[in-house]
């Protein structure tokens, strides 16, 4: 194991997809928090499954706050990216900002690949904690961190 926790999949508890638009997402959290509410569910349900029930109407509720937030929607969306590559192989290497050479001509940090492209990273997207960028030239990506 790479040492990261590995995080839980909040499109899949909404029963969403990462394409839907945020009004999509909101109609799926709202059917989703209904059927799931405590106060909806029968008072002579058995108390293990009244627990089962409020975990899932918990989960539902940390899913709509990430994902029905622009900001936070945005920034998981890229760490799903990225574990996706971790775990596909696909990154070359990881390598610290501080590690990468700054173009003034190009306004951005330039890394060498080992096939004689660059990994070229703006100052903007380098803001990010994590960026994942890939080489100019062939199919390798690292992982830029802060």
């Amino acid at each position: 194991m790479d040492g990261k926790k590995q995080q839980k999949d909040w499109y899949r508890i909404l029963g969403a997809e990462p394409y839907e638009s945020q009004a999509e997402l909101k109609l799926k959290y709202q059917k989703l928090a209904l059927l799931y509410h405590p106060d909806k569910q029968s008072a002579d349900m058995p108390a293990g499954e009244v627990e089962e029930l409020v975990q899932r109407f918990i989960e539902i509720n940390q899913a709509w706050k990430i994902l029905g937030n622009e900001t936070t929607k945005k920034e998981y969306d890229v760490q799903r990216r990225e574990d996706e590559l971790m775990k596909n192989g696909l990154i070359y290497t990881v390598v610290h900002l501080e590690d990468m050479d700054w173009n003034d001509d190009e306004q951005c940090y330039i890394y060498r690949c080992r096939c004689g492209g660059e990994y070229l990273i703006s100052k903007e997207d380098a803001k990010n904690t994590v960026s994942v960028v890939s080489c100019d030239t062939c199919s390798l990506t690292l992982e830029v961190l802060q």
